[in-house]
C-alpha cells in the first residue's frame, strides 16, 4: 500500500510543533535505543511542552495503596471551593512505556480547569518492568480508594469519571471494563474522555497509512510498546487490552471519543464509536484534521489542542448535568 505524505497534510502550527520538537530533543521518541535513554529523551521534549497554563487553586501529591505497593497521584484541584467537587481520574499515555505525572501535566490541569472537576493523575508502573494487566490494576485500586476516601482530597466519591491519551485511553476504558466485571461494589464510572486511544486493532487501513518517525508511531514502534507490555497471544486477546473484542453491552457510560486524522490509531477511535452506536452508547466523535498523534500536548502552540480539551469538556459536563439533574 503506497503511504500518503503525511507531512504535507499538517497545519502550519503543527508543522511549527514538529520542528520545535526537533529542537528540544532529537529522536524523542525513537524506539531503537536503551529504555533509559528514551525515557529521559521523552521526557526532556515534554518539559516545554508543560510550561504554563492554568494554574490551579491546589494541587497536591500524594500516595494510595495498590497491589504491588503505593501508587503515586497527583490531585489537581482547579478552583477553591467550600464543598467535594467531582472527580476525572487522568491515565497518561505513552505506550506503558513512558511518560509520569510530569510529562502530562499541563493536559490534566487544562482538563481540570476546562470541566471545573478534580483531576487526578496516576502514575502507574511502566512496562517493560510491569507487564499486563498490572497497569489496569493500578488504574482501577486509584479509583476505588477514590471512591472510599475521595473526600479527603475534597473529592465527591459519588462523581468519578476516567480520561485518558493513546495508551492511556485504552487504560481509561480497561479499567472501567476491569471495574465492572471484577471489582463488585466498585465505584460506577460516570463518563470516559478518550484521546486517540488504541482499543485492539491489530491491523487497520490507518496503521498502514500513517505513522513515522515524525510521531514515534510507525508499525515497528507499535509492535515495540506491545512487545514490552504482554507476555503473549493471551494477552492481546484479554478484553483489557482488545477493548474493541470486550462485551461492551452494558456498563460503559458516555464516551468521549477524539482522534487525529492523521494517526494510525485513527481507525480504533472510529471502530470504537460505531460499536458505541450499534449499542446505543451515548458518544460524541471529534477527529481532528492537519494534526498528528500525541497533538493534545501542545496546547502551547496548538489551537486543536485546546478545541480537544475543551470539546471533551463540554461533553462531560452535560454527563454530569444529566446524572446530577
Amino acid at each position: 500500500m503506497t503511504s500518503p505524505d503525511v507531512l504535507a497534510r499538517v497545519t502550519d502550527q503543527m508543522r511549527a510543533v514538529l520542528d520545535t520538537q526537533a529542537e528540544l530533543a532529537a529522536d524523542a521518541f525513537a524506539t531503537d535505543v536503551d529504555l533509559t535513554v528514551m525515557r529521559r529523551r521523552y521526557a526532556a521534549e515534554r518539559a516545554f511542552w508543560n510550561e504554563g497554563g492554568p494554574v490551579m487553586a491546589a494541587t497536591v501529591d500524594g500516595v494510595v495503596p495498590g497491589p504491588f505497593g503505593p501508587i503515586a497521584i497527583r490531585a489537581h484541584r482547579p478552583v477553591p471551593a467550600d464543598h467535594d467537587l467531582p472527580c476525572i481520574v487522568y491515565v497518561h499515555g505513552g505506550g506503558f512505556v513512558v511518560g509520569d505525572l510530569d510529562t502530562h501535566d499541563r493536559i490534566m490541569r487544562t482538563l481540570a480547569a476546562c470541566t471545573g472537576a478534580v483531576v487526578v493523575g496516576v502514575d502507574y508502573r511502566l512496562s517493560p518492568e510491569s507487564k499486563f494487566p498490572g497497569a489496569v490494576h493500578e488504574c482501577a485500586a486509584v479509583v476505588s480508594h477514590l471512591g472510599v476516601h475521595g473526600g479527603e482530597l475534597g473529592i465527591d466519591p459519588a462523581h468519578v469519571s476516567l480520561a485518558g491519551d493513546s495508551g492511556g485511553a485504552n487504560l481509561a476504558m480497561a479499567t472501567t471494563l476491569y471495574l465492572r466485571d471484577e471489582v463488585p461494589g466498585s465505584p460506577s464510572v460516570e463518563c470516559l474522555i478518550l484521546y486517540y486511544g488504541m482499543f485492539g486493532l491489530r491491523d487497520s487501513a490507518s496503521q498502514r497509512l500513517f505513522g513515522g518517525e515524525w510521531d514515534g508511531m510507525a508499525k515497528a514502534d507499535l509492535d515495540y510498546y506491545l512487545d514490552c507490555y504482554t507476555t503473549g497471544p493471551a494477552d492481546l486477546a484479554s478484553p483489557y487490552l482488545d477493548c474493541l473484542g470486550a462485551d461492551l453491552s452494558h456498563g460503559v457510560p458516555p464516551c468521549y471519543v477524539a482522534a487525529s486524522a492523521l494517526d494510525p490509531l485513527l481507525d480504533d477511535s472510529l471502530a470504537l464509536a460505531t460499536v458505541l452506536d450499534d449499542l446505543g452508547v451515548h458518544r460524541r466523535l471529534r477527529v481532528f484534521e492537519g494534526v498528528l498523534h500525541g497533538f493534545l500536548h501542545h496546547s502551547r502552540m496548538l489551537p486543536e489542542a485546546v478545541q480537544a480539551l475543551e470539546d471533551g469538556a463540554d461533553f462531560y459536563r452535560g454527563v454530569l448535568a444529566a446524572v446530577t439533574t
